[in-house]
């Protein structure tokens, strides 16, 4: 499964404290990479999606789901309660197999939302999540780091701290996600307390819960509670969360526990198939769709069976293999196909949509992992993904989060949000006066135009090195790698955590305290 392999906010509201971000310092991000403590708000894209399949095309995908659902069926295991709520709303339940009538499912999602709002602690920090919005969230899950030492090892707490930093001052990333990274100097089961701490104190970022058990879900929701309080948490979307089917067609009690206390709590879901074509689904890109859409039409309605309403999106996480030696493949043609059309299937259901990122198989931040990070996430902006798992962080086919790679990655998801605005016809945007001043056989650089434009008229990668050879030569030779290493050190140096009330944070820590006191360590 995934969690193991790999101008227009919305009011505030709850117990939250306001920040401060000027949209002047948010415009200069835009253009520049930023800096720590500039944000970008989340994207409204301005450009049009792009579309691999016809009318024809969806509605054979749409009818050969239904056929998977009606004839084949998918598993809902060890959950005697969602057995029971599938057989009371018409399904043909055999044994834990669902058998759905044709149209069962699409029904009950009518009441699901087309797009919400995730508020955050900070209400500038909200996020919008449906229609032209796109929200980047960072890398989630590996349980190995590659550190600012170039050690691969396990992944501790204070990495995973780290990580939350750096999303929180990244301009670009929207999101503070989720398990950035397993800290496995935690025990198992009192490690998610501890996550989820952090990203309520070190970001006002939104951000992620934890599904790894029904209880530590209800922890997540408690302590959203204490955050945002109890009736604001009722009303209002304060956290996502990721469940994944364990494909191919099942559902295993440990998701279905997750996504039955979110849902009862009106808090979203991210219901994902974890695909590896060729291993958990089949090998062609329809036959992929086909089965990605009736696991998500399963798991989506359920959550409409447990709460009516409660908010939820259309997710897919979909990789090649080698034939060769089964391992996952990425930035390959194959998993951008399933990620158009899955994207078109989502829209036509009328459900937010999640896929993507910035995914490589590379084990170092090299040319392969750039060019496969790349080609997944240009894929994933122009499908129209309203958020964007994976987009900064990712290595190693998942299992290591690499902090030069985040910084790499910051640096391309700012690029992407400036490509998302699309072409500016404003009449500054024509440049016509410019055109005119210039006139023929003279330059721009000087003209009033340029002057009143040149520090936002390009984006500037603080990665990158576009200065002559001698300069860089005399620079020390460094690679991008490298700068993003010295630049990942001063990040973190001069990070400061946002104020948070001090007696909302003394209640968090002090039921931290009490569950973590209520059970003995476990590791396993």
């Amino acid at each position: 499964m995934e969690d193991n392999l790999a101008a227009g906010q919305e009011a505030g509201g709850g117990r939250r404290g306001r920040g401060e971000r000027g949209g002047a310092a948010a415009r200069r991000a835009a253009r520049s990479g930023g800096g720590p403590g500039q944000s970008l708000t989340y994207i409204r894209r301005k450009i049009r999606v792009y579309e691999v399949l016809d009318e024809e095309g969806l509605a054979l995908i749409e009818k050969n789901a239904d056929r998977v659902l009606e004839e084949i069926g998918i598993e809902f295991r060890d959950d005697a309660e969602a057995l029971a709520l599938w057989k009371e709303a018409g399904a043909d339940v055999k044994g834990q197999r669902v058998h759905f009538p044709r149209g069962l499912p699409r029904s009950l999602l009518k009441t699901a939302p087309s797009s919400f709002t995730q508020h955050s602690r900070n209400p500038e920090r909200s996020v919008r999540i449906g229609g032209d919005a796109t929200v980047f969230a960072p890398v989630y899950g590996p349980p190995f780091v590659r550190d600012l030492d170039g050690n691969r090892r396990y992944a501790t707490i204070e990495d995973f701290r780290n990580f939350v930093k750096l999303a929180y001052m990244a301009p670009a990333i929207h999101h503070s996600g989720g398990t950035l990274c397993e800290p496995v100097d935690v025990p198992v089961n009192k490690r998610h307390l501890d996550m989820v701490y952090a990203h309520m104190r070190y970001s006002d970022k939104p951000f992620m819960g934890s599904v790894t058990a029904p209880e530590r879900a209800e922890d997540t929701v408690a302590m959203a509670k204490i955050l945002f309080g109890e009736t604001f948490v009722d009303e209002n979307t304060v956290v996502i969360n990721l469940i994944n089917a364990n494909s191919p067609m099942v559902f295993d009690e440990t998701m279905l526990g997750a996504a039955k206390v979110y849902a009862r709590a009106n808090q979203a879901t991210i219901v994902t198939p974890f695909i590896l074509s060729g291993a958990m689904s089949p090998v062609t890109v329809a036959g992929t769709l086909t089965q990605v859409l009736a696991e998500v039409l399963a798991g989506a309605a359920f959550t409409q069976l447990v709460r009516p309403g409660a908010p939820v999106l259309f997710g897919t996480f979909a990789s090649s293999i080698s034939m060769q030696s089964g391992a996952p493949t990425f930035g390959t043609p194959e998993p951008s196909l399933v990620s158009y059309g899955a994207a078109q299937l989502a829209r036509r259901l009328g459900l937010p949509f999640r896929t993507g990122g910035s995914l490589c198989a590379s084990k170092i931040p090299d040319a392969q992992a750039a060019y496969e990070s790349a080609n997944t996430l240009n894929s994933t902006l122009l499908a129209g993904t309203n958020f964007v798992l994976h987009a900064a962080g990712w290595l190693e086919g998942g299992l290591a989060s690499c902090y030069e790679k985040f910084m790499m990655d910051i640096d391309q998801l700012g690029m992407q949000q400036k490509f998302a605005e699309g072409v500016d016809l404003s009449e500054n945007g024509q440049a016509m006066d410019a055109i005119r001043q210039v006139g023929p056989g003279s330059h721009y650089l000087g003209c009033d135009h340029t002057q009143a434009n040149f520090q936002t008229a390009f984006y500037r990668s603080n990665i990158a090195d576009n200065n002559s050879f001698e300069q860089w030569q005399a620079e020390g030779e460094k690679t991008a790698p490298q700068r993003a290493n010295e630049l990942a050190r001063r990040w973190l140096e001069s990070y400061e955590a946002p104020a948070i009330d001090p007696g909302i944070d003394e209640e968090l820590r002090s039921f931290i305290a009490r569950k973590k006191a209520s059970m003995p360590d476990a590791f396993t």
